[in-house]
């Protein structure tokens, strides 16, 4: 049996290719002429996370996720999604 060891060094890079990939296949990637939109709604980041409605409000109670709400729609900032997804 060989035994490997895996060292932070290791993960740092593993979690830098993960963060790569999937950036790479995001639906808000630009596209030539086009802006990334700078808020975007909750249905949005579900997709883009991959999360349940109540895992969102579940990240949004607890202070996780910045959001805007306006009337009765909630907005986040594309930056933080990628900003929290960097440091998770």
């Amino acid at each position: 049996m060989k035994v490997e060891f895996i060292t932070k060094e290791d993960l740092e890079i593993f979690k830098q290719e993960i963060i790569t990939e999937i950036r790479r296949y995001s639906p808000f990637n630009r596209k030539k002429d086009q802006e990334i939109k700078q808020w975007i709604k909750s249905y949005e980041v579900r997709k883009l996370l991959g999360i349940s409605p109540g895992t969102l409000q579940n990240m949004r109670i607890n202070g996780t996720i910045p959001f805007k709400k306006i009337g009765g729609l909630m907005f986040y900032r594309y930056e933080d999604i990628l900003k929290m997804m960097e440091t998770e």
